[in-house]
């Protein structure tokens, strides 16, 4: 299984016995798993199909799944309120009796305040049950979108990753190269400062020993090696076939540790801007991994 990204959208949409729904669900980028659900009154029960199916599917993200439904009016049952018509007519009667008004038309008596009610009861049990199991398989469905796009998310991604640490790879290697040349600067540089300073008294034993004793303290082989085998470790995440997000999160700061050691080591220009170039890359690719699950 490919690296999936934390970023996508996922939409289904169903019917059954007058009922309408959509149910829509969004990620974006989280430490951890964190799933919001948000849904028409009385569906409360929808809010843990939408959590378990998210948490069997994902590990990391910020995760909103939302249900709208709706009765068809049609499947929705009307009554008229005879008790409140009769009153209406009561109160008109005096009225039409003395000719100050006309005998109501029917649809004017409907279309009167509390005449006709709708009968907007829950539903029986098994109805329940059964309207909350379809819009479960909607919900299930619209993850399964959501998880399709964050692995399309992933495989674009997976080739950015690839090419920054194939890129770190080729900067360490610079560096290796570049440090060889440390001790010998050192020497010279330290050579001509001293006898700058001591004239004949700067030995060549004195200098090669205090020589030996700085580039030992400038020698960069541990964080090249550390950073080459970061290199390799980056490589088998990207090829895992689990959520490595957080593992690639914490080898980035590895990747920095060791580049920021590199630069404070070095007694070249070259190596500097080697170094330099090294942080700029890794701190690319740490921005790149905050999007990885």
């Amino acid at each position: 299984m490919p690296i999936s990204g934390m970023t996508g959208f996922g939409r289904a949409e169903g019917a059954l016995g007058g009922w309408t729904w959509a149910v829509e669900a969004r990620s974006v980028n989280g430490r951890n798993l964190e799933v919001r659900f948000k849904g028409p009154p009385g569906f409360e029960g929808l809010e843990r199909a939408a959590r378990e199916g998210a948490q069997s599917r994902f590990q990391r993200g910020n995760i909103t799944v939302g249900v709208t439904a709706k009765r068809s009016e049609g499947a929705v049952q009307v009554r008229v309120n005879v008790a409140q018509l009769e009153r209406y007519l009561t109160l008109g009667a005096p009225l039409m009796k003395d000719g100050r008004v006309k005998a109501p038309r029917l649809d004017g008596l409907l279309a009167l305040r509390g005449v006709v009610e709708a009968d907007d009861s829950g539903l029986e049990p098994e109805a329940q049950a059964e309207l909350e199991a379809a819009i479960s398989g909607s919900i299930g469905a619209a993850l399964n979108g959501l998880a399709v796009a964050r692995l399309e998310e992933g495989a674009a991604l997976s080739g950015v990753l690839a090419g920054q640490v194939d890129r770190i790879g080729e900067l360490t290697g610079q560096a290796g190269a570049v440090a060889a040349g440390q001790p010998q600067a050192i020497k010279a540089r330290f050579e001509a400062r001293l006898k700058e300073l001591a004239g004949e008294a700067a030995t060549e034993e004195r200098i090669v020993q205090e020589a030996a004793a700085m580039a030992v303290k400038a020698d960069v082989r541990e964080e090249l090696d550390r950073l080459s085998g970061h290199v390799d470790a980056a490589r088998t995440l990207l090829a895992s076939d689990s959520a490595v997000g957080r593992r690639l999160d914490f080898l980035t700061q590895e990747f920095m540790r060791e580049a920021n050691t590199l630069c404070s080591k070095s007694q070249l220009s070259a190596l500097t801007t080697v170094g330099l170039d090294l942080k700029a890359t890794i701190e690319q690719f740490r921005e790149q991994v905050q999007n990885v699950e």
